[in-house]
């Protein structure tokens, strides 16, 4: 399937993982990823980023940052979310990196309570990848952040 105009939700269950990966789509964009303990039976299976999710936790390498994301976060949550969705597949960045990535000051207590906010809230983990954030915090669930650093051996 196409994700051009995609809207709607799309879900899968991967045997590597405690439950499903859910994937919202608004106009073609992914604006929400969560990882509920089953399929929602009003989500649809059929979807490419779907195959490539089972790819990439089958070993493909994969780093997701050609699928575009429509973040409805504020401003400066955005520009940590973009900076931690430049972590190359493989490789890990610690929140002060970061948060220089960002931009932002590493030394400021403001910038990284900001940082550490984005990371907690962030809606589409996976192609924003927190998982490859050292020391989070995250909003991938634990089970599901392991078996991500696992697929990427960190």
């Amino acid at each position: 399937m196409d994700s051009a105009g995609t809207s709607g939700v799309f879900a899968r269950a991967y045997d590597s993982l405690p439950g499903a990966v859910e994937v919202g789509f608004a106009g073609g964009r992914v604006i929400a990823v969560s990882f509920p303990e089953g399929v929602p039976d009003d989500a649809r299976d059929d979807h490419e980023l779907l195959d490539r999710i089972g790819d990439y936790l089958a070993g493909a390498e994969e780093d997701f940052t050609d699928d575009p994301v429509g973040l409805t976060v504020p401003t400066d949550r955005r520009s940590v979310l973009e900076a931690v969705r430049q972590v190359p597949y493989g490789e890990e960045a610690s929140v002060s990196q970061v948060t220089r990535m960002a931009g932002l000051d590493d030394n400021d207590a403001d910038d990284l309570d900001l940082v550490t906010t984005a990371l907690r809230e962030n809606p589409v983990p996976l192609l924003v990848p927190d998982h490859r954030v050292q020391g989070g915090p995250y909003a991938t669930p634990g089970p599901v952040r392991a078996t991500f650093r696992q697929v990427e051996g960190l």
